[in-house]
């Protein structure tokens, strides 16, 4: 017979969306899973479990759910889902409970953010992941499930053996020395569809209607693609294809941007089409479209809400 594997001790830093759906898979599959998230959160989960509303079953999944850092003691895996502006506060809170073998994986939007990590945290194992999945928190303790659920993962010491749980538990996962590419072209899609479905304040199948929507995506995704190629960067497969598929199988979608927005917080343009402008500037690459987007959702982002 084999031997049952021994359930990982998972962490999930940051559970909103993306963290609670790939922690609530982990936890079905009979991990023991703890998220460190917001108190109303926190309050939903313990009264009533984490409601995984999913495109395949709808259920009340039981985890642990704490405010603090401490729910990190010890883990065998963190998924790190902050997001990005807060990456290296997170890290220095999450440092001191973290075991030397501890794998710290990055589900996050952008292209530096395990490197940024990696410098608060340089005695611990950090490793950048790709997620395609799209989610939303419809409530407090309550996930909803969009489409898609991958990972494409950097090589560590533990990589595999997570990737593995990660498969068991069904999440489609890869192991992948182009992480840095695959970064890219998550990127690239982000900055094609986040800041128009932001402005808009529509799903990226009633964006790609709109008249001239399908040209200024494909002005980013060129841009995107220059900027890459001067820094060095091998953007796998055909960017302009994927950018163009990515709808048809979300095509209810709003992008986090613009839920940020709808929710008056803080957006994460500064780290997509924000990032890609200032590499653009470091490496005499002009970004214009980019330009455009990131200064438009800044704009809105200033805005003083209505009461």
């Amino acid at each position: 017979m084999t031997a049952t594997p021994t359930p990982l001790k998972v962490a999930v830093m940051g559970a909103g969306a993306v963290g609670c759906y790939f922690g609530g898979m982990l936890a079905r599959a009979g991990h023991d899973v703890t998220l460190v998230a917001r108190p109303a959160h926190v309050e939903a989960v313990a009264r009533d479990g984490l409601r995984m509303e999913t495109k395949t079953f709808d259920e009340q999944v039981r985890v642990r759910a704490v405010t603090e850092p401490a729910g990190a003691r010890d883990a065998d895996l963190v998924l790190f889902c902050v997001k990005s502006m807060d990456t290296e506060a997170a890290g220095r809170q999450l440092r001191p409970f973290l075991r030397p073998d501890t794998l710290v994986l990055c589900l996050q939007n952008g292209v530096d953010n395990a490197e940024r990590l990696r410098a608060v945290l340089p005695e611990h194992e950090v490793a950048a992941a790709v997620v395609y999945v799209a989610t939303e928190m419809a409530g407090p303790g309550h996930l909803r499930h969009h489409g898609r659920g991958e990972l494409v993962i950097e090589p560590a010491r533990a990589s595999e053996r997570m990737a593995q749980a990660l498969i068991a538990a069904g999440v489609p996962t890869e192991v992948s020395a182009n992480v840095r590419g695959a970064l890219w072209l998550k990127l690239l899609l982000n900055c094609a569809y986040n800041a128009v479905s932001a402005i808009a304040q529509q799903p990226y199948g009633e964006n790609v209607k709109g008249e001239g929507i399908w040209d200024v995506m494909h002005d980013v995704v060129d841009e995107c693609l220059a900027v890459a190629k001067a820094d060095g960067v091998q953007v796998p497969g055909d960017p302009h294809a994927a950018t163009r598929k990515l709808v048809e199988g979300m095509p209810a979608q709003y992008s986090s941007t613009a839920q940020d927005l709808a929710r008056g917080k803080p957006t994460e343009i500064d780290f997509l089409n924000g990032y890609v402008v200032r590499r653009g500037q470091a490496l005499g690459i002009p970004t214009p479209a980019n330009r455009v987007l990131w200064a438009l959702v800044k704009l809105i982002e200033a805005k003083p809400r209505q009461a």
